[in-house]
């Protein structure tokens, strides 16, 4: 493609090497990046996981976050955009898979003004959830708390059965009434509203920005990256990518470890 108007990067797998961190190159990269074009972050994580990010990259921009439910300006710290799931949805989709997949058990993340309020109003889990999959951020309450208030995102344990391998079972019972995808193999399944996407985040984003969206290059690895590497005018996937964005990519990069993102980008920008 040509030099793209917008870059937008996944961050664990992606953007991020194996230990979590960004490199130096990578970083040196997206400040070149930065200086003359939008770089925005899109990624599963909610915004309370984006300040230590762009600390590290030394770019604070717009970030899609809790898989295009929320958009966070990281400069300001604060919420642009949400689209949240109301409470009646969140109670019948969990009762509906308490019934169907005994042994659920549930987490929402709630949005808040900013992404440095208080975490225990952000991520609340049930007991079972949190001993499936522990977390210090976790505020462990019981169902008619974690249902009360809307909620960006929904996430689905299950003591037995790894998240990726729940997708379609969780299909079964839900239908379109929610967007489920993973993004982490060994993760929760995760719910959104109807229609929201890392690619309708992204494009909220572009359509804000005045960028067309071929001229968006997008970079990803796993299930909850295809939506977005389907809508960008040049997707790219990294060579440790699930094999289903493996498929979709119209290119291959090296993987995370090996600067994958930063060797696209410095066909056009050099650090």
């Amino acid at each position: 493609m040509n030099k793209p108007d917008l870059v937008a990067s996944d961050l664990d797998g992606t953007l991020l090497d194996p230990s979590v961190r960004v490199s130096e190159r990578t970083a040196r990269t997206v400040r070149a990046v930065a200086a003359d074009t939008p770089f925005v972050l899109v990624t599963g994580r909610p915004p309370r996981w984006v300040p230590q990010i762009v600390d590290g990259l030394g770019v604070a921009g717009v970030a899609v976050c809790s898989n295009g439910a929320v958009i966070y300006d990281a400069e300001a710290d604060r919420v642009l955009h949400s689209t949240d799931i109301p409470p009646e949805r969140l109670r019948d989709a969990a009762r509906e898979l308490r019934d169907a997949l005994p042994g659920c058990t549930f987490a929402v993340e709630r949005s808040t003004e900013r992404a440095r309020d208080r975490v225990d109003d952000q991520f609340l889990a049930e007991a079972g959830f949190h001993r499936v999959w522990p977390n210090r951020d976790i505020r462990v309450t019981g169902a008619d708390e974690l249902f009360d208030r809307p909620a960006a995102k929904l996430m689905v344990l299950h003591e037995q059965h790894r998240g990726a391998d729940m997708v379609p079972a969780v299909h079964d019972v839900l239908g379109s009434r929610l967007c489920l995808t993973c993004s982490i193999g060994g993760g929760p399944v995760e719910l959104s509203s109807p229609g929201v996407d890392k690619a309708s985040g992204l494009a909220f984003v572009a359509g804000e920005l005045d960028v067309e969206q071929d001229a968006v290059i997008g970079f990803g690895d796993m299930p909850n990256d295809i939506p977005m590497l389907d809508w960008v005018g040049h997707g790219v996937a990294m060579r440790n990518a699930h094999p289903g964005v493996l498929e979709v990519a119209d290119e291959i990069t090296t993987c995370n470890s090996q600067d994958g993102v930063a060797q696209v980008l410095e066909r056009w920008w050099t650090n």
